[in-house]
């Protein structure tokens, strides 16, 4: 019995194919984070470290045309400088303390099945259906929440996030704003289309 061996540009295509399919299928979900500083003195710090590094540096920019720094080298020269150095120190050290102050939640876009099984468990009720709504608004956000919301370990490994109970309480006790900036955090990490995939 012979068999048919096929041309040898149809190889190569389907080897092509199938190493950009196996690039696809790696991809990852897109992420993303809302960070939490309630530390007013911390955030004051970084703003009054990051004033005084930039009036450092124009001060030793002017000191460097005054004695004769070649254009070329005085950025160099600005940075090298002692009240320089020091004043990147500083912001350096209150950029350390409010991350320290920070925290930051991390949500992860569900893949397509999940996100439209998420929209039929919380169907909008006939009012908000009427105003054009997708969804429940009163029990949507708090499972949205949930089901984003990832956490890592120390190694790195993601595990269990919030649930939809913990989800809700913050919705529920947090200033309008921030429920909604949480809400809007895992919603547009679903919504938005990342930069890497262009129209073409």
């Amino acid at each position: 019995m012979s068999t048919i061996t096929p041309p040898p540009v149809a190889v190569a295509k389907d080897a092509h194919w199938a190493a950009k399919m196996a690039r696809l299928r790696a991809r990852t979900l897109p992420e993303r984070t809302l960070s939490i500083c309630d530390d007013m003195g911390v955030k004051r710090e970084v703003t009054d470290a990051a004033l005084a590094l930039a009036k450092a540096r124009t001060k030793a920019t002017a000191e460097a045309i005054e004695q004769g720094v070649p254009e070329a080298q005085r950025e160099e020269w600005a940075t090298s400088q002692p009240d320089v150095l020091a004043a990147d120190g500083a912001l350096d050290a209150a950029q350390r303390a409010q991350d320290d102050a920070t925290i930051t939640l991390t949500f992860r876009a569900l893949p397509r099945p999940v996100w439209e099984q998420l929209l039929r468990d919380h169907p909008p009720t006939e009012s908000q259906a009427e105003q054009g709504m997708e969804y429940n608004v009163e029990t949507f956000p708090a499972a949205l929440i949930s089901a984003c919301h990832i956490e890592r370990d120390a190694d790195g490994t993601v595990v269990e996030g919030m649930t939809e109970a913990d989800a809700q309480e913050l919705l529920d006790t947090w200033p309008d704003a921030e429920a909604k900036a949480l809400f809007t955090a895992a919603l547009l990490v679903n919504q938005t289309l990342r930069s890497d995939l262009g129209k073409g």
